[in-house]
């Protein structure tokens, strides 16, 4: 390989790292959990997409066993060739089912749901205003779309209404409005009543990122759309936050949207189907979802208690309702700091910083988690109190 091709890279990786922003990853030897092991230590876990507990629960390992002895490991292929069996499409009808769409199509992951999402359904005549904090793979999945492009201040409704007025302006043909259910780096909630409202005003479709919602929020678990009592267009979301945490992703909508996915979206034409055992474990999810009272209960009051604490110590938090509690530090040297003095205290966490979140925003990103038990909360709070003194956070 080219000398000066791997120099340049080097060059990139050290200046990185000089301005504190290399990430480094641990390496854990037990399931997800409340508590995990990472090399002999063990820490109480507050950074994982854990949200209900599921990720080690027995059940979705008793059936993802169970499916692997009747019908394999893998598919060696794509959905339309030779990789669905019947279990896929169950999978898809419990999923449209559950929150209340027609139909939905399986991807490997929700990244792969959003990038595949706008290039088949939009084109050059058509207007995509999408909100300036949405996820990474709604922009890069924007960015594969020919349709313009208009971009809205986060949540800011005013600031959409007046780029729908630009979009029927400019003669759009199909307007869709993209935006995340819940902006993961902040736990806030999208307007989603105001952006159907302004969406049935201007003719345009909504589209919902609820990865970080599906299976909690709500009445039923069934995500923002549940939260808020109104309806969307279409939805994408996850098998890989608190539908078990492994792997897989979705899209849910009419049935004429879902059939041209089917026929046109390059994820999931060119990949492999999802193996037969995280299908099998995603079904028993939802089951579990379904019937999750307690457990939403749990993680909500989990919520409550570790916020409260938070706020008694004097941590500058994000307002919010969502189980996402940032505490803000500002510099990412400071958030590697205290993430690493946590973890020597047993807490793990981790810090986001630049290009994560804007330069001067860096944070903690605690999550909550229906596995988290009192006495875990109380060791962490102990923990981000002197570790925060120390620092001269608080």
């Amino acid at each position: 390989m080219s000398t000066g091709f791997l120099s340049h890279v080097s060059q990139v990786l050290s200046q990185i790292d000089a301005e504190g922003l290399y990430k480094r990853e641990r390496l854990i030897t037990s399931p997800q959990g409340g508590e995990i092991t990472v090399g002999d230590r063990q820490v109480i876990n507050l950074c994982a997409n854990n949200y209900l507990g599921l990720a080690d629960h027995p059940d979705l390992i008793t059936a993802a066993k169970g499916a692997m002895e009747p019908r394999g490991f893998g598919m060696a292929s794509v959905r339309f060739i030779c990789g669905t069996q019947d279990i896929h499409r169950e999978l898809e009808q419990r999923i449209a089912q559950f929150l209340g769409m027609e139909d939905s199509i399986l991807f490997a992951a929700c990244f792969d749901a959003n990038g595949g999402l706008f290039e088949p359904l939009l084109g050059p005549e058509d207007a995509i205003i999408s909100d300036s904090l949405n996820h990474a793979s709604i922009i890069d999945g924007v960015r594969l779309c020919k349709a313009k492009r208009y971009r809205y201040l986060n949540n800011d409704m005013n600031d959409l209404e007046a780029w729908l007025k630009q979009a029927r302006e400019d003669g759009a043909r199909n307007i869709m409005i993209a935006t995340d259910g819940v902006f993961s780096m902040d736990g806030y909630l999208a307007d989603l009543p105001k952006i159907r409202e302004l969406a049935n005003k201007y003719d345009a479709v909504v589209m919902v990122d609820d990865c970080h919602a599906t299976g909690f929020m709500g009445s039923r678990g069934a995500g923002t759309p549940d939260h808020f009592g109104v309806d969307v267009d279409i939805l994408t979301g996850t098998l890989g936050k608190a539908l078990g945490g492994a792997i897989g992703g979705y899209i849910a909508g009419p049935q004429p949207v879902i059939d041209l996915l089917r026929q046109r979206a390059r994820p999931y034409l060119f990949s492999n189907s999802l193996p037969p055992a995280i299908v099998a474990a995603g079904l028993e999810a939802i089951r579990l979802v379904e019937n999750g009272d307690e457990l939403r209960a749990q993680l909500f009051k989990n919520a409550d208690y570790w916020r409260s604490g938070l706020e008694r110590l004097g941590f500058n938090l994000l307002a919010g309702e969502h189980p996402i509690i940032p505490v803000m530090l500002g510099e990412a040297s400071l958030a590697q700091d205290l993430a690493s003095r946590l973890f020597e205290e047993g807490v793990y966490v981790s810090g986001f910083f630049f290009p994560v979140v804007p330069r001067g925003q860096a944070r903690i990103r605690t999550q909550m988690s229906a596995a988290l038990t009192r006495d875990e909360l109380d060791r962490a709070l102990a923990a981000f109190g002197m570790v925060g003194r120390e620092l001269g956070v608080i």
